[in-house]
């Protein structure tokens, strides 16, 4: 019994310890990254038969802006109800994307996110299709080429046609369309008047220009990212630093580029032919997911064709789902980094965005949450708090044993089991309900961190994004600067105050050390969560205070002061 009751101590405390060093972890090294301070269009290498052949042109050049580089080049228009862009003619290259549902900052007049953006800006990301083939001698478009245009603008309900000739009997078209949220259709052909049959390997790349500050992995995936033979890849910038890249070989798939709320994937089409997929670092800071279908044989006088899909836009939860369905792109869900607790993250991100439109606001929507989630876990609760509370009511009794057993604790331990077994108390469900809460709470935190739902969403007074902090700050109160690690918002303080009250109302531990360590924690919790997002800090506070009531009731019902 002793050793059990050893064995239960250092689980609770290796629990909250555990807890500590996670949030201490992401709020040390949170996410976050900055544009690069010098870019060029990059070497893109692909792989058809393991040899490496060039799908661009370098193109180094001084820095522009958005505006100068899409100036020089001839364009045509990209539109619909969530985007606004342009591809570049020449090249073919899908570099100019904005996202006109969500813009940079809480500002409703601040600019829209750009998604991708032209080479020989700071922070180039663009995407790229075309042909490859082991013959030098065979003319294929590269990003120089200048195609010719069949149409005036691409729009869900237009799409458009480009040409080129090689001047060797081979015509090259490309047919691309538009849906109404962020999916293209790539349709590739080959018309073959050459003489002679060919064979082209069709290929696909994402680039991207990324710079990373600091980890990221512990909070939200950023980087190259797909899904192959049925498994999700995430590679982390780190991985790459070694200039090894990760290569793979699938029927189906997709893969690309994902930062916290956006990303940008190529779905791969045929799935009865083999791809070649890679993930490399193709030079500083620059990342790129590239794959090389399998080879067309196209016969003299004959057509051939390859087809893929190009997805560039937001995160939006229900709109991946609907094309995992609809097109059949497998585990496309899980570009949004769900984390450890899929089972539980993704569920509770369908129940916040159905009590948000049924409420109308998410701040009321997370706290409705709490309600229901406590309601849940009502009986379990209950059951730990009666317990909690009789071993309050017996602490007299407990520090009586420990003063005259003092020098003994081998005859401490046995007293104290005998007196638990004799009250009917079980020491151990105290830790139940911190057991049940931790998945729950880190599922929540992932996602208030990256349902894009939420981000910008606003509460009431002066919280306006619940995805970020408290700005309410004591800097901000007084106008005295303090440093940002003890600069804590309203509702962190709250936060922390509603911890101690609720510790207040526990029992002390035996151990005097763990009573020391537990003593902290809502000073530890409250410097740690002050940082973090204020839905999560909102829910915490809420779910504390019902755990108060509830407690407070219970131990009036058995009889502790």
């Amino acid at each position: 019994m002793n050793k059990m009751k050893d064995e239960i101590k250092g689980l609770y405390t290796a629990i909250i310890l555990s807890t500590i060093a996670i949030l201490a972890v992401n709020w040390l090294w949170p996410s976050g990254s900055q544009p690069a301070t010098d870019s060029s269009e990059v070497v893109a290498e692909v792989q058809p038969e393991a040899k490496e052949l060039k799908a661009t042109e370098s193109e180094k050049a001084a820095v522009l802006s958005a505006n100068e580089a899409l100036d020089e080049d001839k364009r045509v228009d990209i539109a619909n109800a969530n985007i606004v862009g342009s591809i570049r003619l020449k090249g073919a290259r899908f570099d100019d994307l904005l996202l006109s549902k969500y813009k940079e900052t809480i500002n409703p007049d601040s600019a829209d996110v750009r998604l991708l953006t032209p080479a020989k800006t700071e922070n180039p990301y663009y995407a790229e299709f075309g042909w490859l083939s082991n013959n030098p001698n065979i003319k294929l478009p590269n990003a120089q080429t200048n195609w010719k245009l069949v149409g005036s603008k691409l729009t869900p309900e237009t799409s458009i046609t480009l040409e080129w000739n090689n001047g060797q009997g081979l015509k090259f078209v490309r047919r691309i369309s538009l849906d109404k949220n962020y999916m293209f259709n790539v349709e590739q052909i080959v018309e073959n008047n050459s003489g002679k049959s060919v064979t082209l390997y069709p290929y696909g790349l994402v680039n991207k220009v990324y710079t990373p500050q600091n980890s990221t992995s512990a909070v939200v995936h950023e980087g190259l990212l797909g899904v192959v033979d049925s498994n999700l890849k995430e590679i982390k910038p780190k991985d790459l630093d070694k200039g090894e890249s990760e290569k793979f070989e699938t029927a189906s798939g997709w893969l690309g580029f994902g930062e916290r709320y956006w990303f940008s994937a190529i779905i791969l089409g045929d799935a009865n032919s083999q791809n070649k997929v890679k993930f490399s670092k193709t030079d500083d800071n620059t990342y790129q997911a590239d794959y090389v279908g399998a080879p067309v044989v196209v016969a003299n006088g004959s057509v051939g064709t390859n087809s893929v899909k190009f997805f560039a836009g937001a995160k939006e939860i229900a709109l991946l789902d609907k094309y995992t369905k609809n097109l059949n792109i497998e585990k496309f869900d899980l570009a949004v980094d769900f984390g450890w607790y899929y089972f539980l993250t993704k569920p509770f991100f369908y129940i916040l965005d159905f009590l948000y439109h049924f409420i109308g606001n998410m701040g009321w929507a997370i706290i409705l949450f709490a309600v229901l989630l406590r309601l849940v876990m009502f009986p379990i609760a209950n059951k730990s708090y009666e317990s909690m509370s009789k071993m309050k009511k017996v602490q007299p009794k407990i520090m009586a044993l420990q003063e005259t057993y003092k020098d003994d604790k081998m005859r401490l331990q046995q007293e104290m089991m005998n007196l638990y077994k004799k009250e009917k108390i079980n020491p151990a469900s105290g830790c139940l309900p911190m057991l049940i809460q931790i998945p729950v709470f880190f599922s929540l935190y992932k996602v208030l961190n990256i349902a894009i739902e939420i981000r910008h969403a606003p509460f009431i007074a002066w919280i306006k994004d619940l995805s970020a902090p408290d700005p309410m700050t004591l800097s901000a109160m007084t106008g005295i600067p303090i440093p940002s690690l003890l600069d804590l918002g309203v509702w962190p303080i709250l936060m922390g105050v509603t911890m101690y009250i609720q510790q207040k109302l526990s029992p002390k531990p035996a151990n005097k050390d763990q009573a020391r360590m537990f003593a902290l924690m809502p000073v530890i919790f409250t410097f740690m969560l002050g940082h973090f997002a204020a839905g999560l800090v909102i829910y915490w506070t809420l779910s504390n205070v019902l755990s108060i009531i509830q407690q407070r009731v219970i131990m009036k019902k058995v009889g502790v002061d």
